[in-house]
């Protein structure tokens, strides 16, 4: 039902997750970052507490790969899951269980890994990778190509409904969380549409928050 990936930009160490699912919300419930520590996306059949549980083991010490050997060995139901992880080393790990849906596959690369189940076909993934390792720039703008790629190279069997990216950086808070949770149209494309209006206004937004008397101006009615 859904395929994504998680990534690092080596430049800048931003961590993130790009998604899309003919299920509602994928986004809300399955892409989990963190900033200095790495990326998740929990799919299939979901778990969103995976997200956080392997976030928090990657933080206390654990690689990717010890992560996701760590759940197995004490975590119900993973037959059920797919779940993707990258590190701050940029190590990459995958578990996919026997019981996900469709077709399922998987493909890594340098700094990224990507993975669905119910594909149209077996090659999604490996598209999203290459088109990832081949692009450049900000990393919003990389995730969503590469989602873009994936889908175009035949995405999920089924209509896509919902989608988005999200994106950390140096602070506890996503600096990037865009979705469309529901669309019978092209969410993918709308969570592209709002990334370019709110690329312009992410490090705006992050000021904001750490210190408002040093912010530019709101540029809203009443902004003093």
């Amino acid at each position: 039902m859904t395929f994504s990936l998680v990534a690092k930009c080596e430049k800048t160490n931003m961590f993130g997750v790009a998604i899309a699912s003919s299920s509602p919300a994928v986004a809300a419930r399955c892409s989990y970052t963190r900033a200095g520590v790495g990326a998740v996306s929990s799919q299939n059949v979901t778990d969103p507490s995976l997200g956080p549980l392997i976030l928090d083991l990657i933080e206390n010490g654990l690689s990717s790969t010890q992560a996701i050997n760590k759940i197995k060995a004490t975590t119900k139901n993973l037959e059920f899951r797919q779940v993707l992880v990258i590190d701050s080393k940029g190590q990459t790990a995958l578990h996919s269980g026997e019981n996900s849906l469709g077709i399922s596959a998987a493909a890594a690369g340098l700094n990224v890994l990507s993975a669905g189940n119910l594909l149209d076909n077996n090659g999604v993934p490996t598209v999203i990778v290459n088109k990832f390792e081949i692009s450049s720039g900000d990393l919003g703008d990389r995730l969503i190509s590469s989602l873009m790629a994936g889908l175009q190279a035949g995405g999920e069997a089924g209509p896509i409904h919902s989608a988005g990216i999200k994106i950390s950086h140096k602070v506890s808070w996503p600096i990037v969380d865009l979705r469309c949770d529901w669309s019978e149209a092209y969410p993918i494309e709308m969570v592209a549409e709002a990334w370019k209006v709110y690329k312009p206004q992410v490090n705006d937004y992050l000021q904001r928050a750490l210190d408002p008397t040093k912010a530019s101006s709101y540029g809203v009615i009443g902004d003093l």
